[in-house]
């Protein structure tokens, strides 16, 4: 038995754990000799596909040159020339770039920036942070209290600070959420963290980018900082490569993980805006930014992000990102009319429906029987509850895709 302990896995119920040995493209392939088509981009970061020639390269090359430095009082190239990449490629307002090395870690940042920030403008007594309702934002502490509260944290809603709730907003309750909104960003809150367009872990749930502007228009109006959770959103996988540019928003914070090293290695950055940096910015050593983690820009992950900005600004991405998108509504509309699913919906490269059933949630039981079900026909998903998605990296086939839609209805039709 093996003594690793795995995340989201409950190891009492003898779940099978396939031992992976390599992958390329879209496949993963098991030490057995077995091939599975990965329907979700292994959690949501592999874009470009596993292995990508580019990125390797440039992770073979790093390596022989420089591995590990400190990033306090340091710097090295691959940073530099990241930051600045960045620089060119995002809003001009988020002048400064700040890394880490997980989405969890870049949204912990992100709240400790907008603290600091109404810290050092003499006004620390602003610090409500709001949060939209059903929203996830990792699994650290900060990550964990800006996240709906339920069965992910309950064991440690001690630790968990309080937060204002925005009711998320479905179809024809906007106006609920904009007021709540505005009631709270009235109140003097200090931030308000949304996934934009897209709540990924509470259900792939989407809202217009219209609602998104709004939402950014009421903060700007009360002076509260908008941080921008991006970490799943960002990349292309709305079909843009933020899902702010689709709202015409740019926020105070963004944070970005996942696909910026096309998903090969760990990294994150927060960027901010001139006034965060400023307001930490000081001849006092006590108003510096305090955080920071070991492997913060670590040479080898800069050099894989690189080696990703170089893609997009060299190999037509966002046309492979309209194919995916196109494919993936063509799944869905053949899906229409198939009794027990419902709620069909797409933005960008992500599909998503649900299995109508009346046990729903996160721990539906449904979800390990059709993991089960795509597992023993080649296909790695992981349905949220009775939410079924697919989010495949851009290197996936057409056929490919349409083996694991294929699957859907199979599972219905299966005995038990």
């Amino acid at each position: 038995m093996s003594s690793v302990w795995h995340p989201f896995t409950q190891h009492g119920l003898g779940e099978p754990i396939p031992m992976v040995d390599h992958a390329k493209d879209a496949l993963i392939h098991t030490a057995d000799g077995r091939s599975f088509i990965d329907a979700i981009s292994s959690w949501w970061v592999t874009t470009h596909g596993h292995c990508n020639p580019r990125i390797m390269a440039a992770i073979a090359e790093q390596a022989g040159k420089l591995d590990q430095i400190i990033f306090a009082g340091w710097t090295h190239a691959p940073a530099e020339t990241l930051a600045a990449g960045l620089r060119e490629i995002l809003p001009e307002a988020l002048e400064h770039v700040f890394f880490s090395d997980s989405g969890s870690t870049a949204v912990e940042v992100a709240l400790k920036m907008a603290l600091g920030y109404w810290h050092h403008r003499g006004q620390a007594d602003r610090s409500r942070i709001l949060v939209l309702e059903h929203s996830y934002h990792g699994d650290t502490i900060g990550g964990m209290s800006v996240g709906a509260r339920g069965v992910f944290n309950r064991p440690y809603q001690p630790l968990l600070f309080d937060v204002g709730t925005i009711p998320f907003p479905g179809a024809g309750a906007e106006q609920a959420t904009l007021d709540a909104l505005e009631a709270e960003c009235r109140a003097g809150a200090a931030a308000f963290i949304v996934e934009p367009l897209v709540l990924g872990a509470g259900g792939m749930l989407f809202y217009t980018p219209a609602l998104l502007a709004e939402m950014a228009a009421v903060c700007a109006r009360h002076g509260v900082l908008f941080i921008a959770d991006e970490v799943m959103t960002g990349w292309g996988r709305t079909g843009t490569l933020t899902a702010c540019e689709q709202a015409g928003v740019v926020p105070d914070i963004l944070c970005l993980s996942k696909g910026i090293t096309g998903g090969a290695i760990p990294l994150a950055v927060t960027l901010a805006s001139a006034p965060i940096f400023e307001a930490h910015w000081s001849e006092d050593r006590a108003r510096m930014f305090f955080h920071s983690s070991s492997y913060t820009a670590n040479p080898i992950a800069c050099a894989a992000a690189v080696a990703n900005l170089a893609i997009w600004r060299e190999e037509p991405v966002l046309d492979r990102i309209a194919r995916l998108g196109q494919w993936q509504q063509a799944a869905l509309d053949r899906l229409a009319g198939v009794p027990g699913l419902v709620n069909h919906r797409r933005l960008g490269t992500i599909a998503a429906l649900e299995i109508e059933q009346p046990e729903s949630g996160y721990l539906s039981a449904i979800a390990p029987r059709l993991m089960a079900f795509a597992r023993a026909h080649g296909v790695l998903l992981r349905p949220l509850g009775n939410t079924v998605y697919v989010m495949p990296p851009y290197s996936i086939t057409c056929e490919q895709l349409d083996q694991i839609w294929k699957l859907i209805p199979a599972f219905l039709d299966a005995p038990g």
